[in-house]
């Protein structure tokens, strides 16, 4: 079981999308995949993935690519057992190219709280390593860091 359970509140929400932004810094792919449903449907970009196992694969995958993974998420809107947030999360490539990725993201979720749907539209942005603005050590982001609103993102 995965509380805060839907319906969701403001509140639970909001500490709904911080468990999540949480557990993709953590950057552990077994881990981020026990919020989502055994038999849960993503589509990230346009990659389809269905189930833990393949969301593991995807997140292994992922984070091979991706070094220095650190991310931002913030609610945009929620309803009954439904949250929409936007994110942003920076990282870079093997030749050292940082990017910044910028994202929406839609959830389902079940009632017992685990993640059934997920679907991500991502754009990345190339950025100079002097224009980064997430600058905490790997995992979790501080709570007196600034989020995507205090950022201007």
């Amino acid at each position: 079981m995965a509380a805060p359970f839907p319906p969701f509140t403001h509140a639970t929400a909001v500490q709904k999308v911080r468990m999540a932004e949480d557990g993709w810094n953590s950057r552990d792919p077994a881990k981020v995949a026990l919020a989502y449903t055994r038999d849960s449907q993503w589509r990230n970009r346009a990659e389809f993935v269905h189930g833990r196992e393949a969301i593991v694969a995807f997140l292994t995958r992922k984070w091979e690519k991706e070094h220095d993974y650190r991310l931002i998420k913030e609610l945009w809107a929620f309803d009954g057992n439904r949250i929409a947030v936007r994110f942003a999360y920076e990282w870079h490539d093997d030749s050292g190219q940082w990017y910044r990725s910028y994202g929406n993201e839609n959830w389902e979720f079940s009632a017992e709280g685990e993640m059934e749907r997920r679907y991500a539209c991502i754009n990345d942005l190339p950025v100079a390593e002097s224009d980064r603005k997430f600058h905490w050590p790997q995992g979790r982001r501080p709570d007196d860091h600034p989020g995507l609103s205090d950022l201007g993102l």
